[in-house]
């Protein structure tokens, strides 16, 4: 599936069919709403906009983010271009193996998680634990996954 990774605003709707997949992916699998005000034709920009981080990445063998809302690219300190040109593995500190292992086979069973804790790192070397994190797996109208979203609204600063 090909992403447009192209920045947010009002000709795109602010990555309208992005946000509509993300949402409803996430709606799907956990029966409840993302983000509340996210209706219609303003969830693209109710998305982008919202308090808490959402990021998404495709189904590439090293998966590359393809969103990042504000809040993100504010966490990561990182503009929207960088964002989507990110292999996802880079926003992270290697996971330890065991926890690996409990993640993939907890959204391989259910689809999504939503108790996922772990270190992560902005673009200037800043360290956060990002904390009860949401990790769902994003389909298409076919059913077939096309990659992954989080979602988080706490992290607490390491360094």
């Amino acid at each position: 599936m090909r992403y447009d990774r192209s920045d947010p605003d009002s000709a795109n709707g602010f990555q309208a069919a992005t946000a509509a997949l993300i949402l409803s992916s996430y709606q799907c699998l956990t029966t409840q709403a993302l983000i509340s005000n996210a209706a219609g034709i303003d969830a693209g920009r109710a998305l982008y906009d919202a308090p808490c981080v959402v990021l998404a990445h495709d189904s590439a063998p090293d998966p590359v983010f393809f969103y990042a809302n504000r809040a993100a690219q504010q966490l990561f300190e990182m503009s929207w271009a960088e964002m989507v040109a990110l292999p996802s593995r880079h926003s992270a500190e290697p996971l330890a193996r065991e926890e690996r292992q409990r993640l993939l086979a907890q959204v391989a069973r259910r689809g999504y998680i939503d108790d996922y804790s772990g270190v992560r790192v902005s673009k200037t070397g800043k360290r956060f634990l990002i904390e009860s994190a949401t990790v769902w797996n994003l389909m298409d109208d076919a059913g077939q996954i096309v990659g992954q979203a989080a979602s988080f609204g706490a992290w607490v600063p390491l360094d």
